[in-house]
């Protein structure tokens, strides 16, 4: 559903969070360790992912990535949308650019409420809350 970016950095933020949680600030080596990522590929990502302001980093001992618990939770919404687009989740389910209640394409009628709960859904769950179920993201070694 997900380009692998947007996967990367959903499961990069959301392991993170959870280190964060512990007290811990992990670095990109541990991250794409434990996300099973290409470790240039996700440093490129988590270094985007802080010019954004959606996460903060430090160098050398004691560093590596947080967030700043001052702001707002993110939301997945946020995080698609700031690498992916809006497509996923306001585009036509059968690709076209034209494509509206006025001018349905031949799934509109049946992918329309499909689109509208994965709005919601990722309007609605964050980083933060992802982190909090504490449930294992890694995939298995």
């Amino acid at each position: 559903m997900f380009n692998k970016e947007t996967e990367y950095a959903l499961r990069g933020l959301v392991y993170i969070r959870m280190q964060n949680n512990s007290g811990l600030r992990p670095g990109i080596d541990e991250i794409a360790t434990e996300i099973q990522a290409p470790r240039f590929y996700i440093a490129k990502i988590l270094q985007r992912l802080v010019r954004q302001g959606f996460l903060l980093s430090l160098k050398g001992k004691g560093g590596g990535f947080f967030f700043d618990n001052e702001r707002p939770d993110l939301s997945i919404k946020d995080v698609i949308t700031s690498i992916q687009g809006d497509g996923i989740i306001t585009g036509c389910g059968f690709g076209l650019s034209h494509c509206s209640n006025d001018n349905p394409c031949p799934l509109h009628e049946k992918y329309a409420p499909i689109r509208e709960a994965i709005d919601k859904l990722v309007s609605t769950e964050t980083i933060q809350s992802l982190a909090a179920k504490n449930i294992y993201i890694t995939l298995p070694k």
